[in-house]
């Protein structure tokens, strides 16, 4: 009996817990990102405003345009596309947000196959 009320207990403590999603504190900011392409560790630098999403990667700069569906999710389109590729638009979907790192997942849109990443808030 003792057992199956601590199951019980236990049970009901972890099925109550919700990772912190505190999105509205990462709508806007300077941001840092590090993906690992092949062998090296490399650093995308981007500003978010309400609206616009400038990258800043090995000294070039990109614009794309934001367009929240809510305050965890939203769609990036690149302003002046240079291929068929950068073309395509961008589901953006913050996970969990602790402290001054965010967790989120990203795939292109109508794409099923996703993949997630860590940024950081640095302003």
């Amino acid at each position: 009996m003792r057992i199956c009320v601590s199951l019980c207990f236990l049970l009901l403590i972890t099925s109550c817990y919700s990772p912190e999603r505190n999105c509205q504190e990462f709508k806007t900011g300077t941001f840092s990102y590090e993906a690992l392409v092949g062998t090296e560790v490399l650093t995308t630098v981007f500003v978010r405003t309400d609206t616009l999403e400038i990258d800043y990667f090995q000294n070039k700069s990109d614009t794309s345009s934001i367009r929240w569906i809510n305050d965890c999710e939203y769609i990036v389109q690149k302003i002046n596309p240079k291929n068929r590729a950068e073309q395509k638009a961008i589901h953006m979907k913050i996970l969990t947000t602790q402290n001054n790192t965010y967790l989120f997942e990203y795939n292109i849109v109508g794409d099923s196959k996703k993949q997630k990443g860590t940024a950081k808030k640095i302003n």
